[in-house]
């Protein structure tokens, strides 16, 4: 194995010419891509007992109910992140078929887009617990709507997860109130009817709870910043992928004439 100043001392040459074409193949990469501006919205889970009927109707208070949720919470709403629903809903919002110029055509076009936009953003939970909602795009002012209308397509899917338990007791208060009905009809005698009445004036009471829940959903997510457009572009990181590729060309090339060095001495 030759030393490293003997091996540059002869391969010179080769080594700055692949440092130089490496350097240039990748820098008409780097710098004829447009840049990308980063927007992030930020948001907190908030507490799972705000859907829970017991913390405004429960005449009892036996807990403290916080107004935030925990870190665990976010876990589920960054896997609904990763559904082609939310960025779909977002693409027809926005039309971004023609923001991308998709050469598709109808749901082709859209899916595509959506595709696109999937790919720029990122929803991920922070160290600090909180929810970041990314999105890296080519104007600088769309950037930021993109990423809170993704943030509030996440908010709404969970509002509708958190009701969808209010809203299946609901319908069953109302089979239960039906049936009550009947039978309050059919009772034989004032002892009975008023046991069903005492039990219907209960019943209504619940419904009337269940039904102001739905009413007035509660936040699944507390938006504490909303995304704002930046005005330096976040990638490509050129200086880093010029730096980089140098380092690797460079290892490469010693390599190179290393095992090209050896095999001529060898043939000597």
């Amino acid at each position: 194995m030759p030393d490293l100043f003997t091996l540059v001392r002869n391969w010179w040459k080769p080594i700055l010419l692949l440092l130089l074409l490496s350097l240039t193949a990748v820098g008409v990469i780097v710098f004829t891509k447009r840049p990308e501006y980063r927007s992030v919205a930020t948001a907190v889970p908030a507490s799972t007992y705000s859907s829970d009927k017991a913390r405004l109707f429960n005449n009892n208070i036996e807990q403290l109910y916080t107004a935030l949720g925990t870190p665990d919470d976010l876990d589920l709403v960054v896997g609904t992140g990763k559904l082609d629903t939310v960025y779909l809903a977002v693409t027809r919002q926005f039309n971004l078929q023609d923001h991308y110029k998709m050469e598709e055509k109808g749901d082709a076009a859209i899916n595509k887009a959506a595709f696109l936009l999937k790919k720029n953003c990122s929803v991920t939970k922070s160290e600090y617990g909180e929810l970041k909602v990314s999105v890296w795009d080519t104007d600088k002012n769309l950037a930021p709507q993109l990423a809170n209308a993704v943030m509030k397509q996440l908010q709404t899917m969970h509002q509708h997860l958190q009701q969808a338990g209010n809203e299946a007791s609901l319908q069953s208060l109302l089979s239960m109130e039906q049936r009550l009905i009947i039978e309050r009809e059919s009772a034989a005698t004032d002892e009975e009817k008023t046991s069903i009445i005492a039990r219907l004036t209960e019943y209504n009471k619940l419904i009337g709870e269940y039904q102001l829940m739905l009413n007035n959903p509660s936040l699944a997510l507390i938006v504490v910043e909303h995304a704002r457009a930046s005005e330096w572009p976040d990638r490509p990181k050129r200086t880093q992928w010029m730096l980089g590729t140098a380092v690797l060309a460079l290892l490469f090339s010693l390599l190179l004439a290393a095992f090209l060095e050896s095999r001529k001495k060898r043939a000597e």
